[in-house]
């Protein structure tokens, strides 16, 4: 390598140019807006969600909250699914395709399931919904899962993959890695935008001017998002499918390799996908990754609270803006603070810090993406301490004012108080959550990248279903064996602080383990 290696090359900017007529930037800025546009869609309908379930549905807190944990994980661990039917026989470019399909059947069923009833946003005395409305509501809701299977790992992986590093020279590779790093930050601080306009702008359209309106915004979102797609389809440098085989016969041969079964072929899937690779870096895979999967699980809980517990702490707070008179603030839209936080660490992060951390640690993205895990997941459980301290102090605020009894009312308590949380929350997702991506792409082989960063949504998803059994379990234990449920529907008796205590507890142990397993890891050889 030249005197100074890649440190002494420029890494490309989001704005610079390939030298081939496909992929580079200029094929990744049409799924940078893409990525963009799917998360006002998208978190249109998942970040106010656990208030149409408690409100027009009728949901108590503790179903609500279990429900969406429930959904939100199974969103998380379709991409599994999506990735394994791209990298086998769709390809990612016609995964993504049939992503936005998706997108707009189940957002159009939504809609329609909206105006079955007359909308009444969170009032507490919400008819019963039919049950024809009910089950157009869940068909819609697991289709617009499914649709975010497709869409994720698909997505992002081909925005990754138009900096291929395979057949360039030593040098041109330590760049595309470079810029491969980068684009991952890139692509979270466009969708970051999205996530703001979604909690801020549709959470209050759909609380002010109705559900119905809001889910249909969505959905008019989503044809922007497929019309973006296809026209940057002369730009992509797409990879095509290795695998003739079904999708079937691909889950099988995983689950095989899994579960170290001794009758398994040799010609398997798996063992195809990564052919052009030595064979002995396909072996113990699983063995290498399940321990960092199953230590980011406490992560993934903490970060479901914010779309869940968060938004209806919130709901007690004080949310009027400018005195008595001013606008008040829907509790969905609190979450623009983890988009405003994240776009405005991100471009400091990948502009200013790993430039800076590269000239000490000579590594293309500053630090590893196990050291940017581990300290993503150190702030998600001090996250959980501040949100247990300020929750501790909002109960003691309803007793002073004797409001214990009057839920209804908003607490004499400002809705800055519970600000910090959200900010924390938007610092350790740009540290553990993109640290998670970039690793799991990184360390599977190249032909399986959708599948690397289904992996790591997956560890998401299992977060969130361990958030929802948790939930479920403390909510039976705490009715029937204490004074009142911690998730009770009044949370002015209900103690979410303890089990925020619960989740920092939690947190340390998981960092613990974290540190014992990252400082034994072996990186492939990328």
């Amino acid at each position: 390598m030249e005197s100074g290696g890649f440190l002494s090359r420029t890494v490309p900017s989001v704005g610079s140019e390939p030298a081939d007529s496909r992929g580079g930037w200029r094929a990744a800025r049409f799924l940078l807006a893409v990525g963009f546009l799917e998360r006002i869609g998208f978190y249109g309908v998942q970040a106010n969600l656990i208030m149409y379930l408690n409100g027009p549905l009728g949901m108590s807190t503790a179903a609500a909250a279990a429900s969406v944990n429930a959904w939100a994980g199974t969103v998380q661990v379709l991409p599994l699914v999506g990735a394994l039917a791209a990298d086998s026989r769709l390809g990612r470019y016609r995964a993504v395709l049939a992503a936005g399909v998706l997108y707009l059947l189940s957002l159009g069923m939504l809609t329609v399931s909206s105006t079955l009833q007359t909308p009444q946003p969170h009032a507490g005395s919400s008819p019963s919904p039919s049950s024809a409305r009910l089950v157009l509501f869940y068909i819609a809701l697991y289709l617009l899962a499914l649709a975010q299977g497709f869409h994720r790992p698909c997505a992002e992986a081909l925005g990754a993959d138009q900096f291929a590093t395979t057949s360039e020279a030593e040098g041109d590779r330590s760049a595309l890695a470079a810029s491969r790093s980068s684009y991952f930050n890139w692509f979270h601080f466009s969708i970051s935008w999205g996530y703001a306009i979604a909690t801020a702008g549709l959470s209050y359209v759909e609380d002010n001017l109705g559900w119905a309106i809001g889910f249909a915004a969505c959905w008019a979102t989503m044809v922007l998002y497929l019309a973006f797609f296809l026209l940057g389809t002369r730009t992509y440098r797409a990879e095509k499918p290795v695998s003739g085989r079904s999708f079937t016969e691909i889950a099988w041969d995983w689950a095989a390799r899994v579960l170290r079964r001794k009758d398994a072929t040799e010609d398997t899937t798996a063992e195809r996908l990564v052919a052009p690779e030595r064979e002995d870096e396909s072996k113990g895979l699983v063995a290498k990754l399940l321990p960092i999967w199953v230590t980011s699980l406490v992560f993934a809980a903490i970060y479901s609270q914010l779309y869940t517990l968060f938004t209806k702490q919130s709901s007690t707070l004080d949310r009027r803006l400018g005195g008595a008179t001013g606008p008040v603030v829907p509790p969905a839209a609190l979450q623009v603070f983890v988009s405003v936080t994240m776009i405005a660490v991100l471009p400091v992060y990948d502009r200013v810090l790993v430039p800076l951390v590269r000239r000490f640690t000579r590594h293309h993205a500053g630090i590893t993406p196990l050291q940017r895990i581990g300290a993503g997941m150190a702030m998600s459980g001090v996250t959980m301490v501040v949100a247990a301290v300020v929750e501790g102090r909002r109960l003691r605020v309803a007793r002073d004012a004797g409001l214990v009894d009057r839920p209804d009312v908003a607490l004499p308590m400002s809705l800055w108080w519970v600000v910090p949380q959200y900010v924390m929350i938007g610092v350790s997702t740009v540290l553990a959550e993109i640290g998670l991506e970039e690793f799991f792409y990184d360390q599977v082989p190249d032909a399986m990248r959708s599948v690397g960063l289904a992996l790591s949504l997956s560890a998401m998803g299992a977060g969130s279903y361990a958030s929802s059994v948790l939930v479920s379990v403390i909510d039976w234990a705490t009715r029937n064996w204490g004074a009142e449920s911690w998730f009770s529907d009044n949370l002015n008796r209900a103690h979410l602080d303890y089990f925020y205590w619960l989740l920092a507890g939690l947190a340390a142990f998981e960092v613990a383990a974290f540190l014992h397993f990252a400082s034994r890891y072996v990186y492939r050889k990328v």
